[in-house]
């Protein structure tokens, strides 16, 4: 039976948790998310820090989970992908408002195997295909127009033919190092579960809020 919002919102965090591996607890959540038409359940803020040990937020969107790393696609010439050419330490924030929950994740990014971001593009509508070739992301750019001008000059070279994947196009997977479950509850006495890796699987802690 499918779960309302207010039902999800009910769930707390017992001392044993259901999934022995957080990265099923995590998709459970995501799925959970989903059912109950929370708008883009899969986005996520992604930290990184550049030479200065300036940090730098945005929302991304985790499209796939791979071997319990996850993965996001990227420009690799965007601030971010600088970034972490500089460091390759990222923490991760999902957050459902309307459910009172929340995911952080602290990890490790790697880029992803050119055939497994080739096959990733290729099952991306033609438009978004376009728009990988057409955006110089994090540049500096003089308008709109220029930008639509780009975007028009591709969509021509590209009439008919079948779109290739960018070379500074791709994907990145982030293998992680601990994950923190947070349920709100009245108070501010909210539940708090931490997974860290261990020598053999994963350990677990509670919390205080």
């Amino acid at each position: 039976m499918k779960k309302s919002k207010d039902d999800l919102r009910g769930i707390f965090l017992d001392d044993v948790p259901l999934f022995s591996n957080p990265v099923e607890w995590l998709q459970s959540w995501i799925d959970e998310a989903e059912a109950a038409e929370i708008h883009d359940a899969n986005a996520m803020v992604l930290v990184t820090v550049d030479n200065l040990g300036k940090p730098g937020a945005r929302v991304v969107l985790l499209k796939e989970i791979i071997n319990d790393d996850l993965v996001f696609y990227t420009n690799y010439t965007s601030r971010k992908a600088h970034d972490l050419m500089v460091s390759d330490r990222v923490a991760v924030v999902f957050h459902w408002r309307d459910l009172d929950r929340q995911i952080r994740v602290e990890g490790v990014a790697s880029l992803l195997s050119p055939e497994l971001s080739d096959k990733y593009f290729d099952s991306r509508p033609e438009g978004s295909k376009i728009g990988a070739w057409a955006s110089p992301q994090s540049k500096s750019i003089p308008n709109r127009a220029y930008l639509e001008t780009i975007r028009t000059n591709f969509e021509k070279e590209f009439a008919g033919k079948e779109i290739p994947r960018p070379s500074y196009w791709g994907g990145y997977r982030i293998y992680i190092e601990n994950i923190e479950f947070w349920k709100g509850r009245d108070d501010r006495l909210h539940d708090r579960i931490q997974f860290f890796r261990a020598i053999h699987g994963w350990n677990y802690r509670r919390l205080a809020p």
